[in-house]
């Protein structure tokens, strides 16, 4: 940096200001306030199988119905109310199940968990697939689950501010155990 810089970076009462630091007094408010919002994470923490159904002889299916336990971990000073959704299940790109989100809050600095049960099944858009039939003759299958929470955080009581959360979560299935092998979540 040179000298001249230096200088117009001084203040009047002496004190150097940070390169980064605004000359107006207004949009620094409103830059400290977003650093103190933090969007809120929205997971898959872990699922169990109520039913769980393959057949890999003539047209390649599948037939599951799991317990998921979602979890919205929201690190705010104040709470965060979010409104109704859906997640979405999808196998290679193809969606194979939804369930239904109820609108609920996170209090400030916890986390909500909540359980959903969703029914996924191949369609016969899947049935001739290759990719399907030798994931079903391994035991193991990828499944993917995208979901989107749209709420408001409210800041200390006070300031009410949008917040949007998403999920895209991998979920790998093993068939002969009928086990969850590992959840990643983005």
């Amino acid at each position: 940096m040179s000298e001249e810089e230096e200088q117009q970076l001084q203040t009047n009462n002496g004190h150097a200001k940070q390169a980064g630091e605004s000359a107006n007094p207004i949009q620094s408010k409103e830059l400290r306030r977003k650093k103190f919002l933090v969007t809120p994470k929205f997971r898959v923490l872990s699922t169990k199988f109520d039913h769980l159904e393959t057949r890999n002889v003539g047209n390649a299916s599948f037939n599951i119905t799991m317990n998921v336990e979602l979890a919205v971990k929201n690190a705010n000073f104040g709470p965060y109310k979010y409104k109704n959704s859906t997640i979405y299940f999808y196998y290679n790109g193809v969606s194979i199940g939804e369930a239904f989100i109820s609108q609920g809050k996170a209090g400030f600095k916890s986390s909500k968990k909540f359980n959903v049960i969703v029914n996924l099944s191949s369609n016969d858009m899947l049935a001739k697939d290759l990719k399907l039939r030798t994931d079903l003759s391994s035991g193991t299958l990828i499944l993917t689950s995208k979901s989107k929470l749209d709420g408001k955080v409210k800041l200390l009581f006070v300031i009410k501010k949008k917040k949007s959360t998403e999920m895209d979560c991998t979920i790998t299935v093993g068939l002969t155990g009928k086990v969850v092998r590992d959840i990643e979540c983005n």
